[in-house]
C-alpha cells in the first residue's frame, strides 16, 4: 500500500528514490502496510510540492501557458460536477427517475418516454467530460470544439435536438449555494476563451498527463451514480465546498513552495465564475452556509497567493 503514496511524486523521483522511501517506511513502521495519518499527509504534501517544482523547472513551455491549461482543466471539471449522475445513468442506460442531478422527470433518454418531456440524444454532461479528458491528454483541438458546443447549447442557437431542454435551461449548482444554468454562459464562455487561447498558441505543446489522472473522474462518476442526491442537497453543497477549499489550500501550498504565479490564473478564473454565480442570483442560495462566508473564502486566495509568491521570490533572491 505504501507504493500508492509514491504515486503522488513525479516519475523520475520514484525511479531515483522510490525504493529508498519504501525502505524507510518499512523500517520506521514494521509490519504496517500503511503509515500513520500524519505520515500519509506529509508524504502527500511532499509529492504535491515535488510535482510543482518539476513543473516550474520544465522550461519547454511558458509558465502562463501552463496556467491557462490548468484553468481550462478546473473549469471543465467544475462544469461536469452537476451532470455526473446524468452521464453515469446514460452510460449504463438506467432510467434516472428522480435521482439525476437537477432533473426529476423521466423520458430524458432515447430509450425512455415520459409525460410532458422531450427525449434527447445525448446528455449535456458529455461535453464537459470530453473537454476534460482532452485537456488531461493535452489535445487542445478536441477541447476547443467541445467547449464551443457547450457555449452553443447554452445559448440556444443549436436548439435542443441533441441535448434536450437540459442543455439550454437545465439548472446545475456549481458549488455551495451558487446555482448556474447552462444558458448563463459565464462558465462555458470562460472555458471556450481559455481553450481558444491554448489552441492559438502553437509554439509549445501542452503538458500531457497520464490516463491515471482520469481515475478520480471515473471514481466521481461511480460515486455520483450511487449517492442519488441532488446538487441542491445541503450535504452535497457542503461536501463540494470542502473540496473547493482543499483545492485552494493546495494552490497556496504549491505557490509557497515555488513562488510561481501559474496557479494564480486558475484560482482567479474559478473565483470569477463562483462569485458571479453567488452575487448574480442571491435569491437562489441554498443556505447551507452564509453567503458572505463563501464570498470571503473565495476572494481571499487571490491576494494571498500573490503575496505568497512575491515573498517566496524575495527570499530566494
Amino acid at each position: 500500500m505504501n507504493r500508492i503514496l509514491l504515486a503522488a511524486y513525479p516519475e523520475d523521483y520514484r525511479t531515483r528514490q522510490g525504493e529508498e522511501v519504501l525502505g524507510c517506511l518499512a523500517e520506521a513502521y514494521p509490519g504496517r502496510s500503511w503509515p500513520p495519518p500524519r505520515e500519509v499527509f506529509a508524504l502527500l504534501r511532499g509529492g504535491v510540492q515535488a510535482r510543482a517544482r518539476a513543473a516550474v523547472e520544465d522550461t519547454s513551455r511558458p509558465w502562463w501557458l501552463d496556467g491557462f491549461h490548468l484553468t481550462a482543466l478546473v473549469l471543465a471539471a467544475l462544469a461536469l460536477v452537476p451532470y455526473l449522475q446524468d452521464v453515469w445513468h446514460w452510460a449504463l442506460q438506467l432510467e434516472p427517475g428522480g435521482h439525476t442531478v437537477g432533473f426529476e422527470d423521466t423520458g430524458w433518454f432515447p430509450w425512455t418516454r415520459g409525460p410532458g418531456t422531450r427525449t434527447r440524444f445525448l446528455p449535456y454532461g458529455l461535453l464537459p467530460l470530453i473537454c476534460l479528458v482532452a485537456l488531461v491528454r493535452g489535445k487542445r483541438w478536441i477541447a476547443l470544439p467541445a467547449s464551443a458546443a457547450m457555449l452553443l447549447a447554452g445559448s440556444g442557437i443549436a436548439g435542443s435536438t441533441f441535448f434536450g431542454d437540459e442543455g439550454v435551461v437545465g439548472v446545475g449548482y456549481y458549488g455551495l449555494g451558487a446555482p448556474l444554468r447552462a444558458d448563463e454562459l459565464v462558465l462555458s464562455g470562460t472555458l471556450f476563451l481559455t481553450c481558444a487561447g491554448l489552441a492559438a498558441y502553437r509554439p509549445s505543446p501542452l503538458r500531457r498527463r497520464s490516463y491515471g489522472w482520469l481515475v478520480p473522474v471515473a471514481g466521481a462518476l461511480v460515486m455520483a451514480g450511487a449517492l442519488h442526491i441532488t446538487s441542491g442537497d445541503p450535504n452535497f453543497q457542503r461536501g463540494l465546498f470542502a473540496l473547493e477549499v482543499a483545492a485552494l489550500i493546495t494552490a497556496w501550498m504549491v505557490t509557497a513552495a515555488t513562488g510561481d504565479h501559474r496557479w494564480l490564473i486558475p484560482v482567479a478564473a474559478f473565483t470569477l465564475v463562483r462569485v458571479e454565480a453567488i452575487a448574480g442570483r442571491p435569491s437562489y442560495l441554498v443556505g447551507s452556509l452564509p453567503s458572505h462566508v463563501v464570498l470571503i473564502c473565495l476572494l481571499m486566495p487571490i491576494p494571498l497567493l500573490a503575496i505568497t509568491a512575491q515573498r517566496r521570490r524575495s527570499r530566494t533572491t
